[in-house]
């Protein structure tokens, strides 16, 4: 993930969320806005299986919801995470529907699809991250090896090859799908 701080003084996440329309792709890092490469062809097409795949499952069995498009999630830590794909439990949904401006928490399964300047350690470090925020799931879904390691708290992460089922335990009941049809 390529990224380049975008301005000096900290802001907190409240004040990213009144601005961050201005940005593009963006996280709040630390009190810095961070800007994030586009992704590519393959890194969307990915995205949109997974969210097409858990959303239309979760939809189904009026589980949650599915967003796309690196919607923010504002974090006990200050800073403003973007997963790839983001599923909400029914329950942590507001009767109104979703708001307007970032989610106030960390989603319950959060999906991020690894960019090819992605390392091996940011990548974990922000799933554990999602799970030290309360997600209760991660998945990382990589196009280069086509696998899905899959993080869940307390768990050893768990990678998933081609020819394997991703579940989705207790946060998606139910829910499975082979590794090749994310990457179809």
């Amino acid at each position: 993930m390529s990224t380049t701080a975008i301005q000096e003084r900290l802001i907190t996440a409240d004040e990213f969320e009144r601005i961050a329309h201005r940005f593009g792709r963006s996280e709040l890092i630390d009190g810095r806005i961070v800007q994030l490469s586009p992704t590519g062809a393959k890194h969307g097409r990915i995205e949109w299986r997974i969210s097409m795949l858990v959303g239309l499952y979760a939809e189904k069995h009026g589980l949650g919801l599915v967003n796309t498009g690196e919607v923010g999630c504002k974090l006990p830590n200050g800073r403003v995470r973007a997963p790839d794909v983001a599923f909400i439990r029914a329950e942590r949904v507001p009767a109104e529907g979703p708001p307007d401006g970032f989610w106030p928490f960390a989603p319950d399964l959060a999906v991020e699809v690894g960019s090819p300047d992605d390392s091996p350690r940011e990548v974990r470090d922000k799933a554990n991250e999602w799970i030290a925020a309360g997600s209760q799931a991660v998945w990382v879904a990589d196009g280069a090896s086509r696998t899905v390691t899959v993080y869940e708290r307390g768990v050893p992460p768990r990678v998933l090859g081609i020819g394997e089922t991703l579940e989705g335990g207790s946060v998606l009941p139910g829910f499975s799908c082979t590794v090749a049809e994310i990457f179809a």
